[in-house]
């Protein structure tokens, strides 16, 4: 058996191009969708998240506002600087790109700039909340694009066993309460969860996020399960890499090129040679969290300007 690749890729496209017809209604009746994000300092991966967020909103004719305040500023002085932000009602959707200075308290950024209806992230008070109830809200945009990329694939849902491995309120439990909603019977691991294993087995649906390089073997898949892979870990150590991609010509030189290269919380063989269907990493889960952002941007947007 050999597994069948869920792209990301091609379904974040397709969630994008659904979009076209919707932004250009909203821009002909009243104006563009706007989208402001907040990004503090200068850690790359930020810079490299929020510049394709601002990439793919300039493709779709989405209006991007960017702030970028320097990466010393306190607390307050951030409240501050953003209180303009927060009362400027021609932008719909709000997102504090994490992670903050050690010196912010996020939490109070995040209640005071990002209210109930501009959370476009979905990773407020309101909005999982909303999600416990099964009532609208903008859903967090990595286990919503996941979602879509089940259904897309017409992988079925209700009466499975799916297993979510982590708990963040970003991915783990929002991917478990969605699943939850679509009829899964749903189990969550996390550090804490004796015998992980022998819980992965039992999955249909296996969605690995919790962080940590290729943790997830052989001995955690089941035959003919659905693996999707939200880590993103960049590893560095040659015998690592080595030991990996024994068998992907491609990524080892891809390793030799560039000095590192990146693998996801399962190990590469294992999923695609166990599973149905795996997602790859890179192009399986991460082009559909931009699609999503971008989808909640613009629902965002509809609802605001009655459209």
């Amino acid at each position: 058996m050999r597994g069948a690749v869920l792209d990301g890729k091609r379904i974040s496209q397709e969630i994008q191009d659904e979009l076209r017809p919707r932004i250009a209604v909203l821009t002909a009746k009243k104006r563009a969708p706007a989208l402001a994000v907040v990004r503090v300092g200068d850690d790359p991966a930020s810079q490299i998240y929020v510049r394709n967020k601002i990439k793919a909103c300039h493709d779709l004719g989405i209006r991007s506002i960017e702030f970028t305040p320097r990466g010393d500023i306190t607390t307050s002085e951030l409240l501050e600087a953003l209180e303009p932000l927060r009362t400027d009602d021609s932008v719909d959707g709000i997102l504090v790109q994490m992670p903050l200075p050690r010196q912010i308290d996020a939490d109070a950024v995040t209640r005071r700039i990002v209210d109930a209806a501009r959370d476009v992230d979905g990773f407020g008070v309101h909005s999982l909340g909303s999600l416990v109830l099964n009532e609208p809200a903008p859903r967090a945009c990595t286990p919503a694009g996941i979602l879509q990329l089940l259904k897309r694939y017409q992988i079925p849902i209700a009466g499975r066993h799916a297993v979510v491995v982590g708990r963040s309120n970003i991915v783990g439990k929002p991917m478990a309460l969605l699943l939850l909603h679509e009829n899964a019977t749903v189990t969550i691991c996390h550090s804490k969860t004796s015998d992980l294993a022998e819980e992965c087995k039992r999955a249909d649906i296996l969605i690995a996020a919790m962080g940590r390089a290729a943790a997830i073997t052989a001995s955690y898949i089941k035959p003919g399960a659905v693996v999707v892979d939200v880590g993103m870990n960049r590893i560095t150590d040659p015998d690592t890499v080595r030991a990996l991609f024994a068998h992907d010509a491609a990524r080892l030189a891809a390793f030799e090129k560039n000095g590192s290269v990146l693998v996801g919380d399962v190990e590469p063989r294992a999923m695609q040679e166990l599973s149905s269907y795996y997602t790859p990493v890179p192009g399986g889960v991460g082009p559909l969290t931009i699609a999503m952002l971008m989808a909640n941007t613009v629902e965002i947007a509809e609802t605001r300007l009655g459209c």
